[in-house]
């Protein structure tokens, strides 16, 4: 998505300067041209209240007027004209920022591929499906104004539920189907293969299963029941990461667990099954037990209430970590090349050429520190529910283990 995006704004920045290049040289004759024009209507016209247009520019140059001319000649050093979509020094930063988030239309390096659907719920009106955003503004029961949220077109109030199918929730799709069809080959290799050493996307795949099983939630998840049931679950969650974070480091790609929504969908699955299980392999009575943190009984006013805060305060975490770990990267790669357009439209192009040097240089070793923290974060995340887990489940499943 980075190079989409700059690509915009040098495109921007590039056809600026051509055009205040190409504006220069007529601007003496139209200049003139201008003036008489104005003299002439100004004559013409000097005892009249309807042509005001044509004195304000005969006045205008007495003054020194023709100032959407000079604006022009001038607005390449000053960079900060916004006459014919000319971007200003100040605007690059919000400019590559503001593309960072969620798209209701898809595209790939910087092809417009197609306008996604808008699925919306509202009380009123009730479910409604529009094959585009376009056909929703066209059809006129809802309206999104170039931002959502979707309102309803009588009263301008949002509507219900927002159901709309987006760029992110598109590359999401794509890691479950990445996903699901490298399970399908490594499955269907295995048992073709039972006998035989793995091999490709199957070696690939057990490889990552082994080490999950043995790093993760063996030494982490008490009872062997509850080990040996969640192993499926941790495999998904570490490939599904993994998959959505490598896919926001393609060139056009998006990164999915770059959104709040998406870590915090990850993070209140990964609560109820914390809880869940904790209940199943401790029992009710041990789980409540448990909210008094191992504190005597008459401590329970102070350590229930945080006991239960901590039980929300985890999820949150790990939805914070998540998204700030993702994000970050994208914003120190788009400041660091960001720098180029703010010096080549502040100082010129000889400034920007300069700096690009050691911009380059530094987004390149962010993008290698994003693709390490890309498989890092996967694993920190697997790695807490784990250890979630555990401590949910506490001691009294160690008990019942030796027990038996």
């Amino acid at each position: 998505m980075a190079d989409v995006i700059l690509q915009e704004v040098f495109d921007i920045s590039e056809t600026n300067d051509i055009a205040l290049f190409s504006a220069e040289p007529a601007q003496t004759e139209d200049h003139k041209d201008g003036h008489d024009a104005a003299n002439d209507h100004a004559e013409d016209h000097d005892h009249s209240d309807g042509h005001e247009h044509a004195e304000d520019q005969a006045d205008s140059h007495d003054a020194g007027g023709h100032e959407d001319a000079e604006d022009q000649a001038d607005g390449h050093d000053a960079g900060g004209q916004e006459d014919g979509g000319e971007m200003t020094a100040d605007q690059v930063f919000p400019t590559l920022l503001g593309n960072l988030g969620d798209h209701r239309k898809l595209s790939w390096l910087g092809y417009h591929i197609c306008e996604l659907p808008v699925i919306v719920y509202d009380n009123k009106e009730g479910l409604h499906v529009y094959s585009s955003t376009s056909a929703m503004n066209e059809e006129g029961t809802f309206v999104m104004h170039h931002h959502p949220p979707i309102k309803r077109a009588s009263d301008e109030a949002a509507v219900t539920l927002d159901m709309s199918i987006t760029s992110l929730l598109v590359f999401q799709f794509i890691g479950v189907a990445i996903l699901l069809t490298m399970f399908f080959f490594a499955g269907r290799k295995a048992k073709k293969n039972p006998g035989k050493a793995p091999s490709g996307v199957q070696n690939l795949v057990e490889t990552v299963v082994v080490f999950i099983r043995d790093e993760i939630v063996k030494p982490n998840v008490p009872t062997k029941r509850a080990s040996k049931g969640l192993l499926p679950y941790f495999v998904t969650l570490f490939f599904f990461i993994l998959i959505l974070n490598l896919l926001g480091l393609l060139p056009g790609g998006h990164s999915a667990t770059g959104s709040l929504s998406v870590c915090a969908a990850l993070a209140i699955i990964a609560y109820f099954v914390v809880n869940i299980t904790a209940i199943r392999e401790a029992g009710i009575g041990a789980w409540f037990k448990h909210l008094l943190g191992g504190a005597p009984w008459w401590l329970s006013w102070l350590m229930i209430p945080i006991e239960i805060a901590a039980m929300f305060i985890k999820p949150f975490a790990l939805t914070i970590r998540l998204f700030a770990n993702m994000t970050a990267g994208h914003v120190v790669i788009f400041s660091l090349l960001g720098l180029v357009f703010y010096f080549k439209i502040s100082l010129g192009l000889g400034a920007g050429l300069g700096i690009s040097v050691v911009t380059v240089l530094f987004s390149v070793f962010v993008y290698c520190l994003e693709l390490l923290v890309a498989f890092l974060q996967a694993y920190i995340f697997s790695m807490l529910v784990a250890v979630f887990i555990g401590l949910a489940i506490g001691d009294h499943a160690h008990e019942e283990e030796h027990a038996h």
